[in-house]
């Protein structure tokens, strides 16, 4: 990593999951940066060292820029959000960068729901000084920023589309080791946002606003396809007798099309790629424009969190009564979010359907607050007596586990659905389990 050579002055709105690892590796390169969040709570953790949420090696950087003084925390209420601060160096250029990095949830109807980019952005446009340069994090619609632009200019504030490429559980390594940066705006102003990257060694794409806008949805709009194609072909090696962990390696073998995101299991889930689906679904139908593809991707995904329902469902009978263990509560490994989360919808079927559910994951146990069924503390409180253990999170610790002692704990018939299909088939059948996966084999 290349030494910074600019510390100007960064005030980000949003101490989330963007805006919290976007300031403290801005930090880490030398910027000197403040982060506004509305949540005063949040704030006394944060100024502590304390982040609200599981990230690896995220505390360990907030600290060291707590620590060098390079990092703070305010309400916006509490400061004057939209003024330069302190420069971290003597001769520090005076352009003041404000990102916006707060949430932008799904509505019921599918679309984006801008209203914090929006109170942001009014803001900014009655306090912001001329010369200032705001930058989107926020994933907003293709065709938001145009407008929010135009609205800026008339105040001499440029503006920068800049989406964010963070995955949850590798997030700070991202940051350094992305694929690219997008940055779509007026030339001057994407200049003046890539020198606050320049130790990042990654291509800057330049493009206008709508474009770089789009660059983030259609990003996860296609990787989402990989994964709901992928169980598409597996519902075919059910139907056929073939494997679709045999059939999915040797396609992934082809230079075009790679082995990421082509395991086949119960689905996508997370802040982003259901989010971002259903917005780019709403926005194309909101446009006259049909996308039946993505439409099928979201519709396969769904289906997908069924399965082990079914199939329980299939093996057991009525599930009244019937005790089944979640193991995975988190959308995936290294994370404690659980937005999403197929292993929390498949918990939520279950219960609908009267079986009595207990739930394991090694982070997000700790921040379960569902007084319908029990998070264990342990793998194997959450089998003790169990029926069936559907797998819904590849956590190593479930990979590597001794199947054979927690089969033991179980009661008959010891089914084992592998929702990710990371389990030792043999090992399970051998232990006296019935093993269940998503187009692989069974065992009796």
């Amino acid at each position: 990593m290349k030494e910074s050579l600019l510390s100007p002055a960064i005030t980000i709105y949003g101490a989330g999951y963007v805006g919290l690892v976007t300031g403290a590796c801005l930090s880490k390169s030398g910027h000197t940066v403040r982060v506004l969040d509305i949540d005063r709570g949040k704030l006394d953790s944060l100024a502590a060292g304390k982040t609200p949420f599981f990230e690896p090696e995220l505390d360990h950087v907030l600290a060291e820029a707590i620590a060098a003084g390079r990092l703070t925390f305010a309400h916006p209420d509490d400061a004057c959000a939209d003024a330069p601060a302190p420069a971290h160096a003597p001769g520090a250029p005076a352009t003041p960068f404000v990102y916006i990095a707060v949430g932008t949830p799904s509505t019921a109807a599918g679309s984006a729901d801008l209203r914090f980019v929006r109170d942001v952005i009014d803001r900014l446009a009655q306090t912001a000084s001329s010369g200032t340069v705001v930058v989107m994090k926020s994933t907003v619609p293709p065709g938001t920023g145009t407008a929010i632009a135009e609205r800026l200019a008339q105040r001499g504030i440029g503006y920068v589309s800049n989406p964010e490429f963070l995955r949850e559980g590798s997030a700070v390594a991202d940051w350094y080791h992305t694929d690219r940066i997008v940055l779509g705006g007026q030339a001057a102003h994407v200049d003046a946002v890539a020198t606050l990257y320049s130790d990042i060694d990654a291509p800057v794409v330049r493009c206008d606003i709508t474009s770089a806008e789009l660059v983030k949805y259609a990003s996860n709009a296609f990787l989402a396809t990989k994964i709901s194609f992928v169980n598409e072909i597996a519902s075919l090696c059910e139907i056929t007798g073939a494997d679709i962990t045999a059939v999915a390696a040797a396609v992934g073998m082809d230079h075009r099309i790679g082995p990421d995101f082509l395991r086949a299991g119960i689905g996508y889930g997370g802040s982003c790629f259901p989010k971002d689906t259903r917005a780019l679904d709403y926005l194309s139908r909101f446009k006259g424009y049909d996308f039946n593809l993505l439409r099928a991707v979201i519709e396969v995904n769904a289906r997908q969190r069924m399965l082990p329902v079914k199939a329980l469902r299939d093996r057991l009978g009525d599930l009244a009564g019937q005790r089944v263990a979640i193991l995975g509560l988190a959308f995936k490994p290294d994370t404690d979010d659980t937005r999403e989360s197929p292993g929390m919808d498949i918990a939520r079927m279950l219960l609908a359907e009267g079986a009595l559910v207990t739930g394991f994951d090694p982070i997000a146990h700790a921040h379960i607050d569902d007084e319908q069924f029990t998070a264990c503390d342990t793998l194997e409180a959450a089998l003790e007596g169990v029926a069936a253990a559907i797998v819904a999170t590849e956590w190593p610790c479930f990979v590597s586990a001794d199947w054979s002692a927690l089969i033991a704990r179980m009661s008959g018939p010891r089914i084992v659905f592998d929702g990710r299909n990371v389990l030792d088939q043999d090992a399970i059948h051998a232990a006296g389990g019935t093993y269940l996966a998503v187009g692989r084999p069974s065992t009796p």
